[in-house]
């Protein structure tokens, strides 16, 4: 993981440079994320989490392997070279299996770590702050590092065993669980930086016992809270002021940034702010599904306006399957009266989890196929695309209903990119042309 250190030798050395990773299993967003990094002559950062992508499938159906070739089969498709295709794994640790007794949970996790190694995974993020069956309500510092340490030797003997580079890590999980808050928030507590000191510290320690002092060395960040996040309706946006101080803590400990979570829909400006402020490495998953679900809503309209029943019929399966399945999303929109439109529309995005199924799969790709085959007048494309339009009548985007879609997505990431400073490689705001359908 050679880039991700140099990228961190370059935040600290004083450059206000970062890295997004994207967070999400969505084809069409995994190649609007890797056609960017083509474009722009840069890296893509593609993560999975433990709820995504696990041992047992998780809920895209997916093992580590399956997904690390799936991400790589799209790359080699859209022409980004293996070599900038960069893979992480988040909150690896016991949250699947909170509910069994933490040795078992271990032991799971255990597994779970070393096949995300095994499979090619090189960023990798140990999380053991969960409590689990026989645990207390709240963890320590020390136990929770002491868990995190033993998975960091289980993935080093799984590099060393398939002969592959040592992963590099990221330690720390002061941000809600994987999955999204399911609480409304008006106000969040920043890390201090007492707390992410002690945090680091009893991670040294911890993997000092176990002989991993190396290892310790490729640990190039702390997951830490600097005051952002989103619920249903709302986002709380970074304040400067409020992480100054969290911010500061970093700079003298040599070889690590923070990374922050839940960067979801925070504004431009906050973006850049939080990587000049050390936060060097952004999360970003719900927002990506979110604006690529904006986006088929729009072809949704546009179909229904041309008689084509197909856009009703996405829009219709989708509902219904959340209904006929509600795990991913029922303990979080309880308000009954608002339930309409937050399976649709909450920012929380559960819609996500949906998408991968095959009704709803063959339902988008019915809307896309007829959209292609009939075209999508300028008009309509004006009244419900208003900024893919503008592309499009500049000769900078093919009125495609996929490239659309794939637009809409970049639209979000490039946003992203301009905060690490990686739009100085790209040059020019890019869409794609016909030729790159």
């Amino acid at each position: 993981m050679k880039p991700l250190l140099d990228l961190v030798r370059a935040h600290k050395s004083g450059k206000s440079v970062g890295i997004y990773s994207v967070c999400s299993s969505h084809p069409l967003v995994l190649e609007a994320a890797l056609r960017l990094a083509e474009r722009c002559r840069s890296y893509a950062l593609i993560e999975a989490t433990c709820n995504q992508v696990n041992q047992e499938g998780g809920y895209t159906g997916m093992r580590p392997a399956e997904f690390f070739e799936s991400v790589h089969r799209l790359a080699a498709n859209v022409g980004l070279p293996a070599e900038r295709v960069l893979l992480g794994g988040d909150h690896l640790g016991p949250n699947c299996w909170k509910s069994l007794p933490y040795t078992d949970a271990m032991q799971r996790a255990a597994v779970l770590v070393r096949d995300y190694v095994e499979a090619g995974f090189r960023k990798i993020h140990l999380d053991c702050s969960m409590s689990c069956a026989d645990d207390p309500a709240a963890l320590g510092d020390e136990l929770i590092a002491a868990r995190a340490a033993g998975l960091c030797e289980v993935a080093e003997q799984a590099a060393q065993r398939s002969g592959a580079q040592r992963p590099v890590y990221i330690i720390g999980s002061e941000v809600p669980v994987p999955g999204g808050s399911n609480e409304t928030m008006y106000d969040l507590a920043v890390t201090t930086p007492d707390a992410a000191a002690a945090s680091i510290e009893a991670h040294r320690r911890a993997f000092s016992l176990r002989g991993l002092e190396d290892a310790w060395k490729r640990v190039i960040g702390i997951v830490v809270q600097p005051g952002v996040e989103f619920d249903h309706q709302q986002v709380v946006d970074y304040q400067p002021l409020k992480a100054s101080a969290l911010s500061r803590s970093i700079v003298p400990i040599p070889g690590m940034v923070f990374e922050a979570h839940s960067t979801d829909y925070q504004t431009p400006s906050a973006l850049a702010n939080l990587v000049s402020d050390h936060f060097a490495i952004l999360k970003v998953g719900p927002a990506a599904t979110f604006v690529m679900r904006e986006a088929f809503w729009a072809l949704a309209a546009i179909a229904t306006e041309l008689g084509l029943d197909c856009g009703d019929s996405l829009r219709k399966i989708l509902l219904e399957e959340m209904r006929r399945e509600p795990k991913h999303w029922s303990a979080y929109y309880k308000d009954r009266a608002q339930q309409h439109v937050d399976l649709q529309f909450s920012l929380s995005d559960r819609i996500r989890y949906y998408w991968g199924s095959p009704a709803v799969s063959h339902a988008s790709y019915l809307l896309l196929a007829k959209l292609t085959a009939i075209g999508i007048p300028l008009t309509l494309l004006s009244q419900y695309m208003p900024v893919q339009f503008a592309a499009v009548r500049n000769g900078q985007l093919d009125n495609s209903a996929r490239a659309l879609v794939l637009d809409g997505v970049a639209q979000l990431l490039r946003g992203y990119m301009h905060a690490c400073g990686q739009d100085d490689v790209c040059g020019v705001v890019h869409h794609p042309t016909r030729g790159e359908r």
